[in-house]
């Protein structure tokens, strides 16, 4: 995991605690002695990939400094029901305040991991990538796209910054596609990519003569996008979007388009179910 990935975990770890612990773990604070040290594990209850390791890892780090961790599943791994993820020791207040900061972190991403490679599945043998969107949850993008990446899927842009999307709603202020990408053209640097949404084959040409890298195939049937990677020809990339369920990724893909972004890998995230057990 990257230093910004990591960096970012550490932010939502202090909102974590300050809205889960707030002054205390009184139960665990007034039952457990101090000093007490336990052994655990943190195991798998369903089949997925695993993914948010090394944020648990410094969630209970960050409780004791003198954690002993030892990862037997590493991120991107594919797991199963009673698979035992890692095994850890630390003091015992540690295991019991760290638990759900640890755990809420790691089945979210896990959760799209496993969605995520669940989508990559459907495209084997195709020439085609699947990316997710800005569709994240707030203040959770590196460990979102992070996450992703792990269920071997790939980022589309990260923010608002790194590329130019042109939407319907650009679009209209600007006058059309074309006055869009020339105004745009005028400002930005030559290396930043233009891509532009697009919802019919009359605004797939306009984007076709100008001359924009990427034309995305907005909430289109898949005989219209067929017909647009046909009218396009290999003058720009193609992206699918829209409405992208698990049962018509294949059917999109073989349309021909280059690239399948699929929002709900990152906003309709079904957590993975992991436990944690004492077992020493």
């Amino acid at each position: 995991m990257d230093s910004k990935t990591l960096k970012s975990a550490e932010v939502l770890f202090d909102l974590a605690c300050a809205e889960d612990i707030g002054d205390g773990d009184i139960t665990t604070n007034n039952l457990i002695p101090l000093g007490e040290n336990k052994t655990a594990i943190l195991v798998a209850k369903d089949e997925g990939v695993v993914a948010g390791l090394p944020v648990a890892e410094m969630v209970f780090r960050k409780f004791d400094k003198k954690l002993i961790w030892k990862e037997i599943k590493p991120d991107g791994s594919k797991i199963f029901q009673g698979d035992i993820l890692v095994e850890f020791k630390a003091n015992y207040r540690a295991l019991l305040t760290g638990e759900r900061k640890a755990l809420n972190f790691l089945q979210r991403l896990s959760g799209i991991a496993t969605y995520a490679n669940l989508c990559m599945k459907e495209i084997e043998g195709l020439d085609v990538e699947i990316l997710d969107t800005r569709k994240t949850l707030p203040g959770y993008r590196h460990l979102d796209k992070y996450a992703v990446r792990m269920g071997g899927a790939s980022n589309h842009r990260f923010g608002l910054y790194d590329m130019v999307m042109i939407k319907d709603n650009h679009i209209q202020v600007a006058g059309g596609i074309k006055p869009a990408v020339e105004a745009l053209r005028k400002k930005i640097p030559k290396s930043i990519k233009i891509e532009v949404e697009t919802s019919n084959l009359d605004e797939v040409q306009e984007a076709i003569d100008a001359k924009v890298d990427i034309i995305m195939l907005d909430n289109m049937s898949s005989a219209m996008m067929t017909e647009a990677v046909k009218l396009i020809n290999g003058q720009a990339k193609i992206e699918a979007s829209g409405n992208m369920t698990l049962k018509r990724i294949r059917k999109v893909a073989l349309t021909g388009v280059d690239y399948i972004s699929i929002g709900a890998l990152t906003h309709s995230v079904k957590a993975f179910d992991i436990s944690q057990k004492i077992i020493s």
